[in-house]
């Protein structure tokens, strides 16, 4: 599922706005067997439960205490599969996007990574298991260039997992939040 968010729109309306971004990197968690996922070994708490279904609705959490990461519930209810997105493209909204992170509108910081995503969108706890069919965030139907692939970042503490080529992003992309590594 992470392979197929690419190119994808991601869309959040509020009241100060509509933005929305072409998804251009995400990474694919395939609790509670991925070490890597929240839910390892089949930890449910309150963080986690919108994780355990039902798919098609948005699991916030945050990252380094500080940062939002919007991920999308991918498996059937009671199974924890995650994709997080990592980066979008602007497509919708620049102005708000670059007035909500205080980066220029053309900057390539402005949606290269999961918390700047977020924040350039406008999404936070709010955004906590809603439907992405619904009216306020959703996803829409986008073009993509070639597709590459590499192991997931930051989750070196998940060992053999770590390792998975779980990562999807779009090639020569700007908006990449990291070049893979050779």
């Amino acid at each position: 599922m992470a392979e197929e968010c690419i190119g994808k729109v991601l869309v959040h309306v509020t009241k100060e706005g509509v933005t929305a971004g072409r998804i251009v990197e995400s990474e694919a968690y395939a609790g509670p067997e991925d070490l890597a996922a929240h839910s390892a070994r089949g930890r449910r708490t309150t963080r986690t439960e919108a994780m355990f279904g039902p798919p098609g609705h948005a699991y916030m959490f945050l990252l380094y205490g500080m940062h939002w990461a919007f991920n999308a519930v991918v498996g059937p209810a009671g199974q924890p599969h995650a994709v997080l997105i990592r980066a979008i493209e602007p497509t919708l909204g620049q102005a708000l996007m670059a007035a909500r992170r205080g980066v220029p509108a053309r900057s390539r910081e402005l949606t290269n990574g999961p918390g700047k995503l977020c924040a350039a969108l406008g999404l936070d706890r709010a955004a906590y298991g809603l439907d992405l069919c619904g009216e306020e965030l959703f996803l829409t139907e986008g073009p993509h260039g070639a597709i590459g692939t590499s192991p997931r970042i930051n989750v070196d503490y998940a060992g053999e997992w770590a390792k998975k080529p779980w990562r999807f992003f779009e090639r020569d992309n700007r908006y990449v939040s990291v070049a893979p590594r050779s």
